[in-house]
């Protein structure tokens, strides 16, 4: 689970409503069931509209790796792989078989079992960067959805709240009604405002961010089965995977390495 996105949504929308009360304002004054159905069915509307329905077919998959999806571990992968290269420097690339079944990761496990297998390295490369390629762009596509629901958001306020307008001048034989139709007019922007900048466009930043560590571990994996099927030095290939990170992040490899 995913605290960072919790805790930011549960802060967020938290300090929202507790300025409404501390003002004395009414939760229940922000329910308008006309805005929320323009508002919300609105944006999804035309967002499905912006996407392929396959896109919007695996959007609980996305909303469930942005809450629970799992951290992948730098050090533990570049842990790992400097062991594999240990083992295959001492016993061969054969001796690697029974480990590779063991692998959770799909993706380290394919690689390795080819490079076991005997397949050529460019063919190794070619395949990993292909499905690396893939995944990125289907994590982006995820991302792209929820930062599209954060564009449509206000203007589809905006809309709600002209509507509101409109339908409050067509009816001005009551002048003291003037005030609360304002007032539940402006609750359609609010609406829009506050789900793009509080939800939607975060959650868009933060499945991008998380598509860019994972491709950064799925190019660790890669250029370290290729080292292993090369026969590097495993300090070679220590160091090699080190230079993907930046110099605190390699410093903590570091000590977990020496550490195992």
């Amino acid at each position: 689970m995913d605290l960072a996105t919790i805790i930011g949504l549960v802060l967020a929308f938290g300090s929202f409503f507790g300025s409404i009360l501390m003002e004395g304002g009414s939760l229940a004054a922000l329910i308008n069931p006309s805005a929320m159905l323009l508002v919300f069915g609105g944006t999804i509307g035309a967002s499905m509209v912006s996407v392929p329905l396959s896109t919007v077919i695996g959007i609980p998959n996305v909303v469930k790796h942005a809450f629970f999806g799992k951290h992948m571990d730098t050090a533990h992968v570049i842990q790992t792989l400097v062991g594999f290269a240990e083992k295959a420097r001492r016993e061969g690339l054969l001796a690697l078989e029974e480990q590779a079944r063991e692998i959770d990761d799909e993706f380290l496990k394919k690689g390795i079992q080819l490079a076991i297998d005997g397949t050529d390295p460019e063919m190794v490369r070619e395949i990993m960067e292909t499905e690396v390629a893939f995944l990125a762009q289907r994590h982006a596509e995820g991302a792209h959805f929820f930062t599209t629901l954060g564009g449509f958001a206000p203007t589809l306020g905006v809309i709600g709240t002209v509507s509101g307008l409109v339908h409050m001048l067509a009816n001005l034989s009551d002048p003291g009604s003037m005030g609360p139709s304002i007032a539940a007019a402006f609750i359609a922007t609010l609406y829009g405002v506050c789900t793009a900048n509080l939800m939607f466009l975060p959650l868009g930043a933060k499945l991008k961010h998380s598509s860019q560590e994972e491709v950064l571990v799925r190019e660790i994996m890669t250029e370290g089965i290729l080292s292993i099927q090369a026969g590097d030095n495993p300090r070679i290939v220590e160091e090699k995977l080190k230079a993907f990170l930046s110099p605190k992040k390699r410093k903590a490899i570091e000590e977990a390495l020496q550490a195992a």
